[in-house]
């Protein structure tokens, strides 16, 4: 049994997809970018897409029922390897304490330019 799980606290889906759906216990969210829920715009920077994909991410698990705390499972798409520095500092002030497993991987091109995408499986809190 499934269930979609869409919030107006995180950017429209700019494809055929719902934000997250959760499985039973599961949760697993689409890929956040770190576009402006409001504008729907992209900031400036890896930084600023960072925090706003983060963000996003947040409330798209808030949404289904989960919190970062919950997140057993990432995976960080970056336009250009060169950020894993940048990302994981920034990444490390949303996951503390017992953080999750994590794939990074460097990806052509994100849509809409995008320099940075996470994606998360959580339980349910």
């Amino acid at each position: 049994m499934k269930k979609a799980v869409n919030t107006s606290n995180a950017p429209a889906a700019v494809g055929p997809y719902v934000h997250a759906v959760e499985a039973g216990e599961m949760v697993f969210t689409s890929g956040q970018l770190g576009l402006d829920p409001v504008s729907g715009e992209l900031p400036e920077g890896v930084e600023a897409q960072t925090h706003q994909s983060l963000k996003n991410l947040e409330a798209v698990l808030k949404a289904a029922g989960s919190d970062f705390d919950h997140v057993v499972k990432t995976t960080v798409f970056l336009d250009n390897m060169g950020d894993f520095a940048t990302v994981n500092g920034i990444y490390a002030e949303y996951f503390k304490g017992e953080v999750p497993a994590r794939s990074c991987v460097e990806v052509a091109k994100l849509p809409k330019g995008a320099l940075v995408e996470i994606e998360a499986i959580a339980v349910k809190a």
